[in-house]
């Protein structure tokens, strides 16, 4: 019985209704009251420290490392057609495709040594060899590759050293799919979660990418009656890159949204018209028409392009805004805490 005082039961300090129940009965008292029982306030909205982002801005330049990306795969790729042509007897698709091949690569190691600064930067990376690092791997990766598709180019111009020739495109050859596919490990291995989440399939999206920009070159430069091989490369290639991409984009869950905003966006899009309409020209009339295959291989070069460019963008848009780098990680917190022996989600 409460007294005057506030005191109940004659115990000084005790409150009515404020009495903490141990035990079986806090148990049961909190079970029946959880029972039904809605939210009174809202869950709680993630923010960062004045809304700034938590990763650092890419510093890298547009222009460079998103041309860098795009010649990469142009001349990995040509040099698997080149090697194709030599072999089957196709001399003026094999030059085009050898000649593109040196042509990309001295532009791709221009652009990188531009964004670096200074061309000691990229001597210094070759000062050691780093199987664990992409960046290591593919700047000695470009040292052996580069010289070959010089090599392969010159002979053919001269018509001298046709083994020596030969040799180079074969060995260039062999590189090639590293080449063309290396700079997606690059960009993957870093925190930018629009890049990092997509690991799994964009090595298979720039491989696809750089088929088409290959074949693409040869449409628009080599003589309609030899250019069978690079008409299946531009419908293969189209295939796998817009298929890899559109896995790609469901997979990663919200870390794919930049890919559907802003400059991305219209990128990606322009992309995947001009990669389709110039894959169906030069499937279809690309054999009969020189001025049809040109139009197509215009088509498919712009939109390789336009893809690496889209990539880039939206891996720095996605490193600016906070969001994509936190709700992520919750959501695998969460799925992990749902696992049998998974650790309880951070609060």
């Amino acid at each position: 019985m409460s007294g005057s005082d506030g005191t109940r039961d004659g115990v000084e300090g005790a409150r009515p209704g404020r009495d903490a129940l141990t035990g079986s009965h806090a148990g049961r008292r909190r079970r029946r009251r959880g029972r039904g029982e809605r939210a009174m306030v809202p869950d709680a909205e993630f923010s960062s420290y004045y809304g700034r982002p938590i990763l650092n801005r890419p510093t890298w330049k547009a222009l460079d490392i998103a041309g860098y990306l795009y010649l990469g795969g142009l001349a990995g790729a040509s040099s698997l057609l080149a090697a194709g042509a030599h072999a089957t007897g196709r001399p003026a698709l094999a030059r085009t495709a050898k000649l593109g091949a040196a042509g990309a690569v001295s532009l791709s190691l221009a652009a990188l040594v531009h964004d670096l600064g200074r061309p000691e930067r990229f001597l210094n990376m070759l000062r050691v060899f780093k199987p664990t690092s992409p960046m290591s791997v593919g700047s000695w990766l470009l040292a052996g590759y580069a010289p070959l598709t010089v090599a392969a180019a010159a002979a053919d111009v001269a018509g001298k050293y046709r083994l020596v020739g030969a040799a180079a495109t074969a060995s260039a050859a062999v590189l090639g799919p590293a080449v063309a596919t290396y700079t997606a490990v690059l960009v993957s291995d870093t925190a930018v979660p629009s890049w990092h989440e997509g690991h799994r399939e964009l090595p298979y999206v720039f491989a696809g990418s750089g088929a088409t920009a290959a074949a693409g070159l040869a449409l628009v430069c080599a003589p309609v009656g030899e250019t069978g091989p690079a008409r299946r490369t531009a419908a293969l290639g189209a295939v796998l890159e817009l298929g890899s991409f559109r896995v790609m984009q469901r997979r990663m869950g919200l870390a794919a949204e930049p890919f559907e905003r802003g400059r991305a966006r219209t990128l990606l899009r322009a992309a995947e018209t001009l990669t389709s309409v110039g894959a169906t020209l030069g499937a279809c009339f690309g054999g009969r028409n020189r001025a049809v295959a040109a139009v197509a291989g215009a088509a498919l070069l712009a939109g390789s392009a336009a893809l690496r460019f889209g990539v880039f963008h939206a891996g720095v848009a996605s490193a600016e805004d906070p969001k994509y780098t936190v709700l992520p990680q919750r959501e695998r917190l969460a799925a992990g805490a749902r696992e049998p022996g998974g650790a309880p989600p951070a609060s």
